[in-house]
């Protein structure tokens, strides 16, 4: 088996480089969306405790807004990365 994958890799680098470049687009495309998800459905949550009036105005707690901005930012980072790897595998 270890010898297949290692003939699949000599005869077609740059195509095993795009797969791994794959494998990290896809983790950080579903970090961003499912962040982005979780993000609006907050504000609409802020929204409809604004239309039921209560007494104070509401405001997302700082520990989120942290943890979003940490989520973008490592999805980004994770395209980015994608990007730059399967930038790499057409110069092979």
């Amino acid at each position: 088996m270890s010898l297949h994958l290692m003939t699949l890799f000599t005869a077609h680098p740059a195509k095993l480089i795009n797969l791994l470049a794959l494998l990290l687009a896809f983790p950080g495309s579903w970090l961003l969306h499912a962040t982005r998800r979780r993000e609006q459905r907050a504000i609409a949550s802020l929204e409809a405790q604004r239309q039921n009036g209560s007494g104070e105005e509401p405001t997302l707690d700082w520990a989120t807004l942290r943890m979003n901005r940490f989520f973008y930012r490592f999805g980004f980072a994770c395209m980015a990365l994608a990007l730059l790897v399967s930038w790499i595998s057409t110069q092979v």
